[in-house]
């Protein structure tokens, strides 16, 4: 019976806490998708390449809803029982506070592992496939490129602006700057431009025009009545190099313990695959591990303190007051446990104090709790 009871009491937790976390994930991953439609609208790549994208940042919106969706769920089904009097049928078939409590921190482990699994492999792999999707795509729609009255320079080397466009799709008054290098550009300027399609690259057909060159510091200058410009040899004015969330945790791992040995040699070989990997960025890969392996470790904290709804009745005058606070803790619990990123140093000492606190809030509130339970036991 009291095994049914378990079931029943975790079947509703864990329901309600998927629906509050999907809900939610959904509801900021729909907001954060409509931002990315700069990827069509100012870049012009292809749908396919917004979908897919979109859909890789979903598991790092999880992955952040997470600690959040977890505590409200738990501590608000918890407080339902007590208010509809479930606990207290609970206490009347024999059910064990102190085992119950065990039963609970044992599947806040379980889900700290998932949440372990998100952010070291799952999170960091959709990041990094995420930024290869946008390095390798192409600019398909080079026509939504072109803004009216608007620098556009989301092409390396290449400024774009147009003063209107027709109906038929003819711009007007198009200026355009290639930078080759520090020392050469080249200024076109047409009255009318076109775009004309092409099965190998987009070209924009100018007409009524001057191009203007800079080479080694000589200037040249000719009027075309006709010319055509190719836009297929540009490419995407983004960031190449893996940023330091898109590496796997095991290279960051190894980078973290060549930097702290300091064994230059392995350091040069394993700035092949992390190429920050250098002292002056110790900061960085110590506060992303952080954030993968130890940040989770507060979900165990999270339940624990959720379970102190159930050392007081409902029928306690203060009942609702208790209840504010504990939800409260609960909430400076997360926003410390994000906050606490900041907090990452090159000190050693200090950063294993930090390590250390969700460990020792785990090992307080559980013992406390289990005292607090005995204690009313002893005395009825």
């Amino acid at each position: 019976m009291k095994k049914i009871i378990y079931r029943k009491f975790l079947y509703d937790c864990i329901n309600f806490f998927l629906i509050t976390l999907i809900s939610t994930s959904l509801i900021i991953w729909v907001f954060q998708a409509v931002n990315y439609l700069d990827i069509i609208i100012d870049d012009g790549r292809a749908y396919s390449v917004y979908l897919f994208y979109s859909f890789l940042n979903l598991p790092k919106i999880v992955s952040k809803i997470l600690p959040f969706a977890f505590f409200f769920s738990f501590s608000y089904v918890i407080a339902k029982y007590e208010t509809n009097n479930q606990l207290l049928i609970f206490w009347n078939f024999g059910v064990n506070k102190i085992k119950l409590v065990n039963f609970f921190l044992a599947f806040s482990l379980i889900i700290f592992l998932i949440q372990i699994l998100l952010t070291s492999i799952i999170v960091p792999s959709s990041q990094n496939l995420a930024r290869g999707l946008i390095r390798d795509s192409d600019f398909n729609f080079f026509d939504n490129f072109i803004k009216v009255k608007k620098f556009n320079a989301n092409i390396k080397r290449l400024t774009v602006y147009t003063e209107s466009k027709t109906d038929e799709g003819v711009y007007n008054n198009i200026y355009i700057k290639k930078n080759i290098n520090d020392n050469e550009y080249q200024i076109i300027y047409a009255k009318k431009g076109v775009f004309k399609s092409d099965i190998n690259s987009p070209i924009l057909e100018l007409y009524d025009g001057e191009n203007t060159s800079m080479s080694n510091g000589r200037i040249t200058n000719f009027s075309f009545s006709k010319s055509e410009f190719n836009l297929g040899s540009f490419s995407p004015d983004i960031i190449l190099v893996k940023k330091t969330q898109e590496h796997k945790t095991i290279e960051l791992m190894s980078c973290l313990q060549k930097l702290l040995v300091k064994n230059k040699q392995e350091i040069e070989k394993i700035k092949l695959k992390v190429r920050n990997c250098e002292a002056k960025n110790l900061d960085t890969i110590s506060s992303e591990l952080y954030k993968r392996l130890m940040m989770p470790i507060y979900l165990p904290v999270l339940m624990l303190i959720s379970l102190f709804l159930i050392i007081q009745s409902k029928e306690k005058i203060n009942y609702s007051k208790y209840k504010a606070i504990i939800f409260l803790i609960g909430f400076l619990t997360i926003i410390f446990s994000e906050t606490s990123l900041r907090l990452i140093s090159n000190s050693y000492l200090e950063n294993i104090l930090l390590i250390s606190i969700p460990i020792c809030l785990i090992i307080i509130i559980y013992f406390y709790l289990i005292f607090k339970f005995k204690f009313v036991k002893s005395i009825k």
